[in-house]
């Protein structure tokens, strides 16, 4: 279990800087020497959302982008907030949401997958993706945009910022409940942050209302002594 966790530990903390081969004992030193201290320091937190609202969405290493590929797969964590992929020829990378595990769909009809890097359908007419659904947070998709920011940015906002960890392609995660939606997450990223979010939830569905305002709590049972 102890070879496991360290190839866990490798995995997370070279990503796919290196390809497919494995550094030696010794290179993986010199890695950790060099180039985390690097990505710590200019680490670039993603989200997506409506300009000047909650995230609604935190990206991190497996979050899908408009290519197809996900985000470790593009380039990460540099001073130039440089995204670009590393396996096409996407310039940016640009979260794309998905409904359960179907891709959305834009106003023509056709899967958000059926649009080149230039938006344009491959099936269709269509020279845009404008996507038909609403957010949890009440705006509609199309309002919403990838944002990239730096930790001065990000805390220049009031949102959290986590630990500085060594591993690749974190993206927007700060822990565990970055894994949530926005409108779900009770920190200054999500509903808890954002006074505009609050005095707007008598618009959102009842489900999402509820599950923000109205938390169900449990009655304790008691137990028949024996």
């Amino acid at each position: 279990m102890e070879h496991v966790n360290a190839y866990w530990e490798y995995h997370k903390v070279v990503g796919d800087e290196v390809g497919d081969s494995l550094l030696t004992p010794e290179q993986y030193e010199d890695f950790k020497k060099n180039v985390v201290p690097e990505r710590m320091k200019n680490r670039i937190f993603v989200s997506w959302r409506v300009e000047g609202g909650i995230d609604c969405e935190l990206i991190g290493p497996e979050s899908l982008c408009h290519c197809q590929h996900r985000y470790r797969q593009h380039n990460t964590d540099n001073a130039e907030k440089n995204t670009s992929c590393k396996n096409c020829r996407c310039k940016r990378y640009e979260y794309a949401p998905r409904m359960g595990s179907q891709p959305t769909r834009c106003k023509c009809k056709h899967y958000s997958t059926d649009h080149d890097l230039k938006k344009a359908c491959s099936k269709c007419n269509c020279q845009s993706m404008h996507l038909t659904f609403t957010c949890p947070c009440g705006q509609p998709a199309y309002k919403h945009a990838t944002c990239l920011e730096t930790k001065e940015e990000r805390m220049a906002s009031g949102k959290p910022v986590g630990k500085d960890v060594p591993y690749a392609a974190m993206g927007g995660l700060t822990g565990f409940s970055s894994l949530a939606p926005g409108y779900m997450r009770l920190d200054p990223s999500g509903a808890l942050g954002d006074t505009v979010f609050q005095s707007n939830l008598g618009a959102l569905p009842g489900p999402s209302q509820e599950c923000i305002m109205k938390p169900k709590s449990r009655t304790p049972q008691r137990h028949r002594p024996k």
